[in-house]
């Protein structure tokens, strides 16, 4: 038996914000709390959004979201959700302040003041109802494609970089304009980009039964695949953007199927404490060991995949795939392994107990044991 169920309304294409207004009076939103980072802040790209809202409009704003948003961050945003009597949420950004707008919808409808029951690895799927607050995304990046997935990934107090998920957590509106990205600085569009990538890649070797998925998930990495070099390179090159916007947004509407040993490695990586990682950046480095230890149990789809990225028939193996992967790493500018990113050995067993208990995990194609996973770490980390 297969379950397939898509998504959300979705506003996409340059000019999009201009709709923005009028969607909000459709969704009946008023008093808006306004989710985003100071990043978005400084780059102006919150005064292009609210020069769309009506001027009379009440406004909240919640700027503190941390490269990796946290528990504490959506307790201090839905603080201000409820004081100010706020009945939706504006997320503007990356996949951080769209993941932390979920979980302030979320928590500001539902009982408790824990997020982490909440989460997928304790069964909190089944605790979340319609009642969630209204969110509308809008990205001003090409990565996560969070404005259309079901889910959120937190760090919670226990220190745990966890992931909630709900079909009720989806936005009600994705704006996607990818106008926002055109600023975008290179190494997070490299970054971003490789996240995309790694959505259609894994979901499309997921093992579970969704076609449509499968098919969203080679068109994304077709798309991403072609055009993230020259967005890197040009950031101002308007046909690479809409289809790197394009690409996000078909890898998140596709990975409902299922991700992988990558996103298990990175989920834990990402959350360790006293680091900075960027989520795709990391993404990007995994991906090659990831693909080597995948292929014996996947099929033809290395080959299909390698055909879609248009690489030449000798890329068609595991090891061949890898290492165009690798390569692309190296032209965009990825750090080449762990170890440039500053990750030391002494984490290692950290990062593989952590993904044997992520939820990506249980829809790899191949399912790695503690000491599989220690090894992609160590083949990830570099010289």
């Amino acid at each position: 038996m297969a379950l397939i169920t898509y998504l959300t309304r979705i506003q996409f294409d340059f000019g999009a914000l201009k709709l923005l207004d009028a969607e909000l009076q459709l969704l009946g939103m008023r008093r808006p709390l306004v989710v985003t980072d100071k990043g978005v802040i400084a780059a102006g790209l919150w005064d292009k959004v609210k020069a769309n809202l009506p001027g009379n409009m009440p406004l909240t704003i919640y700027d503190g979201t941390p490269e990796n948003p946290t528990e504490p961050a959506m307790r201090e945003a839905l603080a201000l959700y409820k004081a100010q009597g706020c009945d939706g949420i504006i997320a503007i950004g990356g996949g951080s302040p769209m993941d932390l707008a979920k979980a302030v919808g979320l928590m500001a409808t539902h009982p408790g003041d824990a997020l982490q029951p909440y989460a997928m690895v304790e069964g909190g799927m089944a605790k979340i109802t319609s009642k969630v607050a209204p969110i509308v995304a809008i990205p001003t990046t090409s990565g996560t494609g969070s404005e259309v997935s079901r889910g959120g990934v937190i760090i919670m107090d226990s220190g745990r970089k966890l992931a909630i998920g709900s079909p009720h957590l989806i936005p009600r509106l994705a704006l996607v304009d990818p106008e926002l990205t055109l600023g975008l600085p290179p190494h997070l569009t490299a970054g971003t980009g490789m996240d995309a990538i790694a959505h259609c890649m894994e979901t499309f070797m997921a093992p579970s039964v969704n076609p449509p998925a499968e098919a969203i998930a080679l068109d994304g990495l077709d798309k991403a695949w072609r055009h993230l070099e020259r967005a890197v390179r040009d950031g101002s090159d308007r046909e690479a953007r809409w289809n790197m916007a394009m690409a996000a947004m078909e890898g998140a509407m596709c990975f409902q199927k299922g991700l992988g040993a990558v996103h298990a490695l990175s989920h834990p990586a990402g959350g360790l404490k006293g680091y900075r990682l960027h989520h795709g950046t990391l993404n990007a480095v995994f991906m090659p060991a990831v693909v080597r230890f995948n292929a014996p149990a996947v099929g033809d789809k290395i080959a299909r995949m390698a055909r879609v990225m248009g690489l030449p028939e000798s890329a068609a193996s595991g090891d061949g795939l890898a290492e165009a992967i690798a390569a692309m790493n190296a032209r965009i500018g990825i750090p080449p392994g762990l170890k440039a990113m500053g990750v030391p050995e002494s984490v290692f067993a950290a990062i593989a107990d952590g993904a044997l208990g992520d939820h990506c995990h249980l829809t790899t194609p191949r399912q790695p044991t503690r000491a599989e996973y220690l090894g992609l770490i160590e083949a990830s980390y570099g010289a």
